[in-house]
């Protein structure tokens, strides 16, 4: 199991963290992922997925990410 942990701007509440959060445990492979609006951070635990896709995904859910 691999840890990511990424930069994510635009959260602005617990309900923005819940949606990144379930956005990124929709993805195959990711495993459980936590949102921090305060800290603008996500850390999400996954197997097979590249930091791409997980980018990508929070993009599309209307917040900005980088690794």
């Amino acid at each position: 199991m691999e840890r990511t942990t990424l930069q994510v701007t635009g959260m602005a509440c617990d309900g923005c963290e819940q949606t990144v959060t379930d956005t990124l445990e929709e993805l195959e492979g990711v495993s459980s992922a936590t949102a921090d609006h305060e800290a603008d951070e996500v850390n999400v635990e996954h197997d097979g997925v590249d930091d791409a896709t997980i980018v990508s995904a929070i993009e599309d859910a209307g917040y900005e990410a980088a690794d």
